[in-house]
């Protein structure tokens, strides 16, 4: 298992340069066919003066190499040995919630181009998303994959059994969760990729310690595969990951997280993410709120995600990105130190 481990480094390290190879003419085609970036009306004019017209659906470079890669190294052992099947669940969650993304991303394509209408509305992703997790989440206690069916608490070193429904409920609730989140961060350049990554290495630290080797290598093939997005994604970017990447990959960090057993560990280790969700739930609850008892728009935040609250503050787009990553490696860091002891 020791010699394992650097297996899992050396192959997340390969797909970072193969994704840097192919990153190149994949850019140029998306702008070829002319796959630009669409920016709201209501977000600052540095953004429509920079980033529209940007190439997005740039998540495919992170899901195909992270599927390729991980199926080159487990096919043989699944095929022959038999051992490693349940990779092919966050495979499956992967795929799963990049072509819903990469439907939603094409539709705001064509929307943009006045070709077609509305697109996929936001009730109907959503009901596809909790349709997707709740199929992952009943085959995950099922056939009891790992530490299905339980909870495990952290410092303690206990587990507490769950009623399989209470469990898919959780993790339903885990995965789509945790996919939106994901996908309200990514808005500045780098900033849902460095996150991503850097929660994707720390499941592969955990996962490493629970023994699980082909979780580990999925998790470090995927840290790999966002950091060759991140050459063309860092700033000023040269793609976007759009929602093909986005609700992917959290969609599959929820999905490790679960298999891990150390989900409770989740909103540490994503503590970026979380910070993104719950500032534009707690912004939209606000202003309704307000308006229904006392007659006036209260908001906390200049503007939500929190991202670009701190950019109206003057925060420049990169002090934003490199201070949200700075927050995100330490959480990551106490994630993986909660799961040691």
């Amino acid at each position: 298992m020791q010699g394992q481990f650097p297996l899992a480094l050396s192959v997340g390290g390969a797909t970072f340069l193969l994704g840097v190879i192919w990153g190149g003419p994949f850019v140029e085609l998306l702008h070829r066919f002319n796959m630009g970036k669409q920016i709201r009306a209501e977000l600052m004019d540095s953004h429509h003066v920079r980033k529209i017209g940007t190439p997005t659906m740039g998540g495919i470079m992170i899901v195909l190499p992270a599927i390729a890669v991980t199926m080159a190294l487990n096919i043989s052992r699944i095929v022959d040995v038999g051992e490693g099947r349940s990779i092919l669940l966050p495979l499956i969650v992967l795929i799963g919630f990049a072509l819903l993304g990469l439907i939603d991303d094409w539709e705001g394509i064509q929307t943009s181009r006045g070709d077609v209408g509305e697109g996929l509305s936001g009730k109907l992703k959503f009901v596809l998303q909790i349709l997707l997790a709740l199929s992952a989440s009943t085959i995950i206690s099922y056939f009891e994959f790992s530490f299905a069916n339980r909870l495990e608490l952290p410092l303690i070193g206990a587990a507490i059994p769950l009623h399989p429904a209470l469990f898919i409920a959780i993790s339903t609730f885990i995965i789509v969760a945790t996919s939106n989140a994901t996908n309200f961060t990514d808005g500045l350049d780098g900033l849902a990729g460095i996150i991503s990554a850097s929660a994707f290495g720390a499941y592969g630290v955990i996962a490493f310690l629970q023994n699980q080797i082909y979780m580990v290598e999925l998790c470090f093939v995927i840290v790999g595969a966002c950091f060759a997005f991140l050459w063309y994604n860092a700033h000023p970017a040269q793609l976007f990951m759009g929602d093909t990447g986005s609700l992917a990959l959290g969609a599959t960090l929820g999905t490790v997280a679960v298999m891990t057993g150390q989900w409770l560990l989740l909103p540490i280790i994503a503590i970026v993410p979380l910070m993104e969700i719950l500032s534009v739930i707690l912004q939209v609850a606000s202003a309704k709120l307000s308006r229904r008892f006392y007659g006036v728009d209260i908001r906390p935040f200049r503007r939500t995600p929190i991202h670009h609250h701190f950019e109206l503050g003057g925060w420049s787009e990169t002090q934003i990105v490199q201070r949200f990553w700075l927050i995100g490696i330490l959480s990551a860091f106490v994630g993986v130190a909660l799961a040691l002891l």
